[in-house]
């Protein structure tokens, strides 16, 4: 018996790994977070799998159902949105799971943030202008925020930053990163990517609070912010460039006079 944590992807069925899709089409037991995974991600499943919506149940029942499905010698595919190892709560699973004495596996998948930045034909890392990625969350009810991980330290590198889980406080977030983010910076608020509610705003940092109403962007929302989501902005990769020589290919000659 094996519980597989498989990443589901930002929400879209044909985004999730086609590991994580043979899987769930193996198991007969699935557990979901429907609060956060589509239910179009359940096409994966088999027929006649049982299907457990997390989002009604504690951390205990969950245990519960590990402890069952060890005991009928049942393998469990446990989907999380997005890619497990970011805000999964897949640690606290694993701890349940080691004194059970189950094995587990974890099968990655596509970050809500990596579609947002696809949704907006956007690189997050430029030459000269960023190459520095910050994730990052605003505090919620269920696991507050460390102090040293306030939005405004974070925001002091002025790197590209991505805001999980900002709608509801958006205002707030704005205020803080504005301390050292310029009001032009661009930025985009993109919710439920990849879903059929999928919405997107692009625009400055000053701008985000008096052009949207910020109800309609409670849940689900990422904030992305700096100056590498400017498409004309960054120089072009050394990398490529014909007077470069790497291991695998040598500079191009000068033409002489």
């Amino acid at each position: 018996m094996k519980v597989y944590f498989i990443g589901a992807g930002p929400g879209s069925a044909d985004l999730i790994t086609l590991r994580g899709a043979r899987i769930l089409g193996q198991v007969a037991v699935v557990l979901y977070a429907g609060s956060l995974v589509s239910r179009e991600m359940l096409v994966h499943c088999r027929a006649d799998a049982q299907i457990i919506n997390t989002a009604k149940i504690s951390l205990n029942e969950q245990e519960a159902h590990y402890a069952y499905a060890r005991d009928q010698d049942l393998d469990v595919a446990r989907l999380h949105s997005g890619d497990p190892s970011i805000y999964g709560a897949t640690a606290e699973q694993m701890r349940r799971l080691d004194g059970l004495g189950i094995e587990y596996e974890v099968v990655p998948g596509v970050s809500s943030f990596v579609s947002a930045a696809a949704l907006l034909n956007a690189e997050l890392t430029k030459p000269e202008i960023s190459q520095t990625i910050i994730l990052t969350r605003t505090a919620g009810r269920a696991s507050p925020m460390p102090e040293r991980e306030s939005l405004r330290e974070l925001a002091a590198h002025t790197t590209t930053m991505c805001v999980f889980l900002s709608g509801g406080q958006l205002s707030g977030v704005v205020a803080e990163l504005l301390v050292h983010y310029p009001p032009d910076t661009p930025a985009a608020l993109v919710h439920k990517a990849t879903w059929r509610q999928e919405k997107i705003w692009c625009g400055s940092l000053g701008k985000i609070v008096e052009e949207i109403t910020p109800r309609d962007w409670e849940l689900s929302t990422l904030l992305m912010v700096g100056a590498a989501l400017n498409r004309d902005a960054g120089t072009e990769s050394r990398l490529y460039a014909a007077e470069y020589s790497h291991l695998h290919r040598k500079a191009a000659k000068k033409a002489t006079a």
